[in-house]
């Protein structure tokens, strides 16, 4: 079971993933993106993973040591369960990265590298999104700009 979650978690994320970045400015991709359920999927998965993994993730979390946490991600449960929190946080963030680039009228090939990264390093593309948004902002508030919707 544990195999087919870790396999579940990216196909459930990765429709929204591929909206976001291969069809930007369909209006259905803005409206789903709109709605935070796009990230229950994979938090779902995770709890499903979790439960049952509570007594041992619990004092690895609180009591955090690098050998015993080591030991417990290698193992598929740790691995399944690291996963899924991963692609659920990335998708929370490159969503809110999403409609912030809507908002500030971001290009689409701007952004999609930017999301792209995001999904394969996430702790670079959020930085490197908060870059493109500073200038984008800056950009925005001293000149008109020509949007592209």
């Amino acid at each position: 079971m544990t195999a087919t979650l870790f396999e579940l978690t990216f196909l459930v994320a990765a429709p929204f993933w591929a909206l976001m970045i291969f069809a930007p400015k369909w209006s259905w991709t803005k409206r789903i993106a709109e709605s935070y359920l796009i990230v229950l999927p994979p938090a779902l998965i995770y709890v499903v993973l979790l439960v049952p993994e509570l007594s041992t993730v619990l004092p690895l979390v609180t009591r955090p040591e690098i050998g015993p946490l080591a030991e417990y991600l290698a193992t598929p449960s740790g691995t399944a369960l690291v996963w899924a929190h991963m692609l659920a946080w990335d998708l929370f963030v490159g969503r809110w990265m999403y409609l912030e680039g809507r908002r500030l009228n971001v290009h689409p090939l701007v952004m999609a590298p930017v999301l792209v990264i995001t999904i394969l390093v996430a702790p670079v593309g959020l930085p490197l999104f908060l870059i493109v948004r500073k200038v984008c902002d800056t950009t925005n508030r001293g000149t008109a700009v020509v949007t592209h919707q």
